[in-house]
């Protein structure tokens, strides 16, 4: 399992905050043979008759 940025908890209390609600930390996907992680899978709710959007969030630090 990969580390988490230095601003994983940030990123998610904004989400959380924002309404979405975490449904994995981190997502685990399957690609073939591969094992990869993402690190949250949220979740928000549009309307009833929408139903729910979903979205997988990586969070990286770029420095330059």
């Amino acid at each position: 399992m990969p580390a988490y940025d230095m601003y994983h908890d940030t990123v998610k209390r904004a989400l959380i905050k924002d309404g979405w609600t975490i449904t994995h930390d981190p997502y685990h996907l399957r690609w073939g043979l591969k094992d990869l992680y993402v690190d949250l899978g949220l979740e928000h709710l549009l309307a009833a008759t929408q139903g729910p959007r979903k979205i997988a969030v990586e969070i990286k630090r770029l420095l330059t």
